[in-house]
């Protein structure tokens, strides 16, 4: 191994090999510049030298282009102000709508769902073809976000991409659901509007620095080898990178540099202990961390949203806080919204709302019921009266959205 003083390195060298701070630690892949930006850093964090097999050249190295670079931003569709337009006009439309049901009403928060990742996906674009982030046009886009989620917050959670969207753009998927997860989160912790902004804005741009990697690392259709996850843990340190050099808030360029990081000190990049992540990446990291077990990927099948939150709630090993895992039960209830369940009497249902005072037994719309008025039934679940007997597992769910 060659060590090399960081402050003797020129500004975007690249190495000819992976550079580390230890044997454990990879801070960028071979052939990415090592920026200013990054420099100081790790500067910062008191890092003073890096070790290499290889050697670095001082002529910049162009990045890896991203998928996201292969997109035509001439396309007046994919424009951001376009897309902000399209959501407007979603919304007002949902409001004259004389239609009040609750399948209309899912429908129209679907319409603004798919919108939002649209805008999401140009954001990405954007930085990926011009390197440029406008965070105050981003903050007043997710401010209106989080009054939307706030007013729909039931029916945003049963949202659920389709495959087709997933496969096309992973990144913007993920962190679309993870911000709706967040705000939820956000919401029951009481925090006031502006720091509800800042998380919403954090969580949106927390993988950002995955498009300065190589696109077959997060589309892989199989598990990471050690290698490859080495070079995907970088991601958080590149995304505050990226967030820093924007002149983003410092709170929300942490939530991205942290949101890896766990509770009992053996998260990345900087194996911090609980009482020195901050709270917007501590919340980051339950939504994700819940994103990412309901989630399908090419490799693995999604787990349903039940078993996902009796994971989140054993909190092995005590990664999470524990005050985020409670705000995630009570948003979600421990059946989460948009979960089939078998119920007590022999029916089915589907969750709908949480019960505020117990997640153990949320709201529910019974399957193929109505009201003699033609509104749907719903009832509230209770240990006294009708219980939830189990969720429905994969197969049964896709029979009964079949049918």
């Amino acid at each position: 191994m060659n060590t090399y003083i960081i402050s003797e390195i020129k500004d975007d060298s690249y190495f000819t090999s992976d550079i580390l701070i230890d044997p454990q630690f990879l801070v960028t892949p071979k052939q990415t510049p090592l920026t200013s930006n990054l420099k100081k850093a790790l500067l910062d964090w008191n890092f003073k030298q890096l070790i290499c097999d290889g050697c670095y050249v001082n002529t910049p190295k162009k990045t890896v282009v991203s998928t996201f670079e292969n997109v035509d931003m001439d396309d007046k569709s994919k424009t951001i102000s376009s897309i902000k337009k399209r959501i407007q006009d979603t919304i007002d439309n949902s409001i004259s709508d004389t239609k009040d049901s609750d399948v209309n009403r899912l429908e129209i928060v679907q319409k603004v769902y798919n919108e939002y990742m649209n805008y999401i996906s140009s954001i990405y674009t954007h930085y990926a073809t011009h390197k440029e982030l406008n965070e105050e046009e981003i903050a007043a886009t997710v401010k209106e976000m989080c009054v939307f989620i706030k007013e729909n917050k039931r029916y945003m959670l049963r949202v659920q991409p389709t495959m087709e969207a997933r496969n096309r753009d992973f990144l913007v998927t993920h962190s679309m659901r993870s911000t709706v997860l967040a705000i939820a989160i956000g919401l029951q912790l009481r925090l006031p509007l502006n720091k509800l902004v800042n998380l919403g804005v954090a969580c949106i741009l927390h993988e950002i620095g995955q498009i300065r990697l190589p696109p077959q690392l997060y589309l892989s259709n199989r598990p990471l080898t050690n290698p490859e996850k080495k070079i995907m843990n970088t991601h958080p340190v590149l995304s505050y990178e990226i967030l820093k050099s924007q002149d983003f808030p410092l709170s929300i360029s942490l939530a991205a540099l942290e949101h890896h990081e766990r509770e009992n000190g053996e998260g990345y990049p900087r194996h911090l202990p609980g009482s020195k992540i901050s709270m917007f990446a501590k919340i980051i990291s339950v939504a994700c961390s819940f994103e990412a077990i309901t989630a399908p990927r090419h490799y693995k099948s999604a787990q349903s949203s039940y078993i996902a939150m009796v994971d989140m709630l054993k909190n092995s090993g005590n990664q999470y806080d524990e005050t985020v895992i409670k705000a995630l039960l009570y948003s979600l209830s421990l059946y989460p919204i948009g979960s089939y369940v078998f119920l007590s009497n022999g029916k089915i249902g589907l969750i709908i709302d949480v019960n505020p005072l117990d997640p153990r037994n949320p709201i529910v719309r019974i399957y193929n019921e109505t009201e003699p008025n033609g509104d749907p039934k719903i009832i509230s679940t209770s240990d006294k009266g009708i219980k939830i007997s189990r969720v429905l597992n994969a197969q049964e769910k896709k029979d009964i959205i079949k049918s």
